[in-house]
């Protein structure tokens, strides 16, 4: 039983987009990533959070996959435009990757829902291999550009990877 309840409680998910005819894999919910526990306890700012979570767009077997990001800043942190080209770095066992935005499929509804109103949402390229990567790293990390920038890091739990990897089996992978 012990074995059981350590497993992520974010389960794989697929809905078909009744406005395009698309079906659209996801997770139930994105992987939260915190700002490291170091910036944590040495500032007096308040906390901003990272998610993320991958996508899987098929469109009658035409399938092709992005990685959406959502930041929630702190009320007293700026970032800068995380659109913007060099904005977002992806940091994994095996080395870093600055992510190129891209623009998603117009749906009837998104993937995933913004956690705060007044935070950035983006979709990012990704394919199989990186996602592969991703699901077989210790350490997924992500830089954003804030104002100024200075980057500020925000790392994954240690469950990200188990829910990588059953979202991979779930795809077919």
């Amino acid at each position: 039983m012990a074995g059981c309840s350590a497993q992520s409680s974010i389960k794989p998910a697929e809905f078909l987009d009744e406005r395009t005819g698309m079906t659209v894999g996801a997770l139930g919910k994105p992987i939260e990533l915190v700002p490291s526990a170091q910036r944590i306890a040495t500032s007096g700012e308040s906390i901003s959070f990272a998610y993320l979570g991958p996508v899987e767009w098929d469109n009658m077997g035409n399938i092709s996959y992005g990685l959406w990001i959502h930041l929630a800043p702190g009320s007293d942190w700026r970032f800068d435009d995380i659109r913007t080209a060099g904005a977002v770095t992806l940091s994994l066992d095996d080395g870093a990757a600055v992510l190129s935005p891209i623009e998603a499929p117009k749906l009837g509804r998104g993937p995933y829902q913004p956690v705060v109103s007044w935070g950035q949402t983006a979709y990012f390229n990704l394919d199989v291999q990186m996602l592969k990567r991703m699901a077989s790293s210790q350490k997924i990390e992500l830089d954003f550009k804030a104002a100024g920038g200075a980057a500020v890091r925000f790392t994954a739990g240690g469950d990200a990877r188990e829910t990588l990897v059953r979202y991979l089996h779930s795809r077919g992978y």
